[in-house]
């Protein structure tokens, strides 16, 4: 255990962990049963276009979802992108800032304009009064995001979205397996889109799906994934090839597997942080238990600068000397990135406050309860000697660059 400042690797110590501990890192699975699915691929030779590994994953993932239609995509990006064409979106689509690039970069790749409202501080996902407000005669839909599985105030939503004539997504990639009051996430919308990312409790190596009730909806993404074939009437799109292959439904297949070990080792992690960060001021474990059932994929601590003394991106490289690779889930917000920076939109006060304090903590099947105590000893004494350590990288940090000396002007960005 760390005690002085001069202990931190940050300062010239020993780094805490020879092994770096991730965010994201992909969880055990069978590998003798990935093999054996990858053999069945080959032996078959039908590789893609539909085999019978995606259709059973496909079949899976409608269970979990408690729909009765999935069509399984090559990313989850995709997924969103087939999901606009097949509703005829137009004009604007209303979401949070506060999530990953890919959800306003998906629409607005193929001529959708992203319009950003802000979060519910509570549960950090759109607040439906700030959706209504966002509202014009422009919007054709509403797309919520399950921010780190808690799932979005759907029912509030819907009203919104039925008054004015919206369709009603939800963006839940890191939603599977996730529920609240006894409906599934991938239930509680017209459509929502999981992802089967690489860093997801469930992955596919890389893979999305897109879920729905709406047989209608469900033919048309499936056509247009596939070229658009078998499309009555065709699709101003065209089609895509946005398929899953039989080796990504192989991985996704055996990665649904483990989903309850790795669901029951997020879970004890999740509780492991909770009780050793518990009485640290400043510091908060947030409790996901308390907006439904979790899959606790992510833990997510916010830092109070204001109380511990340490801004979280200080916090965050002191870890990282220590061999914790952190993440901000998600800052900034999508509002303050390209292209979106400097384009007019609503105040989000509650997207920004919570963005500017976020931080997401390994987890998963390659963290242990040693590994969780340490992250917690190096948190504690980042918070607790907050104000000391920000003085002391101030007075440590190297002098600015001087502006080199030129007879021409410089050109930059003011």
């Amino acid at each position: 255990m760390k005690s002085a400042l001069s202990d931190l690797a940050f300062f010239g110590g020993p780094a805490a962990f020879d092994q770096p501990l991730l965010v994201g890192r992909p969880n055990r699975i069978d590998r003798a049963r990935l093999y054996e699915r990858l053999d069945r691929a080959l032996d078959s030779q039908w590789l893609s276009n539909g085999g019978p590994l995606v259709r059973e994953f496909e079949e899976r993932v409608a269970g979990l979802a408690g729909v009765r239609h999935a069509v399984a995509t090559c990313n989850a990006t995709a997924g969103l992108q087939l999901l606009a064409h097949a509703a005829g979106l137009t004009g604007e689509v209303i979401m949070p800032s506060m999530t990953f690039a890919a959800t306003p970069h998906a629409l607005r790749w193929i001529g959708l304009t992203p319009v950003f409202a802000d979060i519910d501080p509570d549960t950090g996902n759109l607040d439906p009064d700030q959706v209504a407000a966002a509202v014009t005669p422009r919007t054709s839909a509403v797309v919520g995001v399950h921010l780190w599985g808690r799932p979005c105030a759907a029912d509030q939503l819907r009203k919104v979205a039925d008054e004015h004539g919206l369709r009603l997504y939800f963006d839940a990639a890191h939603a599977l397996g996730c529920a609240v009051d006894g409906r599934p996430a991938g239930s509680l919308g017209d459509a929502e889109v999981f992802s089967f990312h690489a860093t997801k409790a469930v992955n596919a190596f890389e893979g999305g799906a897109v879920v729905t009730d709406d047989a209608d909806l469900a033919a048309r993404i499936r056509a247009l994934h596939n070229f658009g074939f078998g499309l009555p009437g065709g699709s101003p799109a065209g089609g895509t090839n946005a398929k899953m292959s039989e080796a990504a439904a192989a991985m996704g297949l055996t990665s649904l597997d483990a989903f309850p070990e790795v669901i029951d080792r997020n879970r004890r992690n999740h509780a492991a942080y909770r009780e050793h960060l518990a009485d640290i001021p400043g510091v908060l474990v947030a409790d996901h238990d308390r907006h439904g059932l979790n899959n606790h994929q992510y833990v997510i601590v916010e830092i109070d600068e204001a109380t511990t003394g340490i801004h979280r991106d200080l916090v965050m490289e002191v870890l990282k000397a220590e061999g914790v690779h952190t993440r901000a889930y998600f800052s900034p917000g999508c509002h303050e990135l390209e292209p979106y920076r400097g384009q007019p939109h609503a105040p989000l006060p509650h997207t920004e406050r919570l963005a500017a304090r976020v931080l997401s903590l390994p987890t998963g099947t390659a963290v242990v309860d040693d590994d969780i105590r340490r992250v917690a000893d190096l948190l504690r004494l980042c918070a607790t000697r907050g104000r000391e350590l920000t003085a002391r990288h101030r007075d440590t940090a190297p002098a600015p660059l001087a502006a080199p000396q030129t007879s021409t002007p410089t050109i930059g960005r003011s």
